[in-house]
C-alpha cells in the first residue's frame, strides 16, 4: 500500500516550521526521521496534505552544561546509542536505545519525533520519565518548557499545541550517587515492547540505603506512566533484599489496569511489570552502590 498525495516541503528552521503549521492547521504534518509517521502513511493511518521536512532546522550535536545534558530534537537514536556525552551522562538512555527496532530505525529516527508521536510503549519516552526530562518547544508564541510527566495525554496524543514543534530534550545528569536500569520484554527482536520498564534509585548522601526510587512503565495503559511515589515508599531508609524489593514490585503490578490485546493478555501484562520492576529495582540499587563506590 502506498501513501495519499501530499504536498512536501523542507523548510530550514523551526520558525519556518512553526509557520507552515499555522498556516496549513491539522493539514500538515512533521516529518524528521520518518520511521513512525511512514508506516502510518503508507497504512493511510494518516493522511496530510502536506508534510514539513525539518531535517534541515537544525544541525547541532548534544551539548552538556550546567549539569544538563541537551539534545536537540534531531538527534539519531543511533547517536544517542554512540555519543560520548550521552554515555557519560545519560547511561539508562543510551542503554535502552539498543531495544529501539532495529538498525534502520536506528539511524533514521530521532529522539524528538519519538516523544511527539506519544507511542505507549515507548522506550525512550519511559526513561525520559524516569529521569525528570523536559521537552522545549517552539510554537506562535515562542518557546515553552513541558516536563515529560506532563507532555503525554492517551495514545499517539500528547500536550503539544497543534502549531507546536519539539527542538530540545533536557536531561538532568545521571549523579554519583544513582543507579538506573532498563528491562523490557518482547515477542522477537525490534518488535514493540509488550512491557518495558526503566528504574532510578538515588541512594542517601551518607549510608547505601535508598534516598528515593522511581520507576516508570510503557506498554500498560494508554500513555507511557510513572509508579505513584507511595508505592515505591517502602524502599526509602533501606538497603532492600529480594523480598521487600518483590512486595513493592507486587504492589506495583496490581495498581495497573492493563488492556487485553492480541499480543498480550491484561493479566501477562501485570505478570511481566511484577517479574521486570523487580528486576529493574533490584539492578538499579546494586548499579547505585556500585556508582558509590
Amino acid at each position: 500500500m502506498v501513501s495519499a498525495a501530499f504536498d512536501y516541503l523542507a523548510v530550514h528552521s523551526y520558525d519556518e516550521a512553526v509557520q507552515q503549521l499555522v498556516e496549513h492547521g491539522d493539514e500538515a504534518k512533521i516529518i524528521a526521521g520518518g520511521q513512525s509517521l511512514v508506516p502510518m502513511l503508507n497504512l493511510r493511518l494518516a493522511r496530510p496534505a502536506r508534510l514539513i521536512d525539518i531535517n534541515g532546522a537544525d544541525q547541532r550535536e548534544p551539548a552538556f552544561e550546567s549539569d544538563t545534558l541537551r539534545l536537540p530534537a534531531l538527534t539519531r537514536h543511533r547517536t544517542l546509542l554512540e555519543h560520548p556525552l550521552v554515555r557519560a551522562h545519560c547511561p539508562l538512555l543510551a542503554d535502552a536505545i539498543r531495544h529501539v527496532g532495529n538498525v534502520r530505525v536506528r539511524n533514521r529516527g530521532t529522539i524528538g519525533g519519538s516523544l511527539a508521536h506519544g507511542d505507549p510503549t515507548g522506550e525512550i519516552s519511559s526513561c525520559g520519565l524516569v529521569l525528570d526530562a523536559r521537552a522545549v518547544a517552539r510554537g506562535p508564541a515562542g518557546e515553552r518548557t513541558i516536563p515529560l510527566r506532563d507532555l503525554f495525554v492517551t495514545y499517539l496524543t500528547t500536550a503539544l499545541a497543534e502549531a507546536e514543534v519539539i527542538t530540545d530534550v533536557l536531561i538532568p545528569a545521571t549523579r554519583p550517587r544513582q543507579g538506573w536500569s532498563f528491562h523490557e520484554m518482547v515477542r522477537r527482536t525490534s518488535d514493540f515492547a509488550i512491557v518495558a520498564v526503566a528504574a532510578r534509585i538515588d541512594l542517601d548522601e551518607r549510608a547505601d540505603v535508598v534516598a528515593a526510587a522511581h520507576l516508570a512503565m510503557a506498554g500498560v495503559a494508554d500513555r507511557v506512566m510513572l509508579a505513584r511515589p507511595e508505592l515505591l515508599a517502602g524502599l526509602a531508609g533501606r538497603a532492600p533484599g529480594a523480598a521487600t524489593i518483590a512486595q513493592v514490585a507486587a504492589e506495583i503490578a496490581d495498581s495497573v489496569e492493563p488492556g487485553d490485546d492480541v499480543h498480550a493478555s491484561a493479566g501477562y501484562r501485570r505478570r511481566l511489570v511484577r517479574v521486570l520492576s523487580a528486576r529493574a529495582l533490584r539492578d538499579a540499587f546494586d548499579n547505585a552502590r556500585g556508582a558509590a563506590a
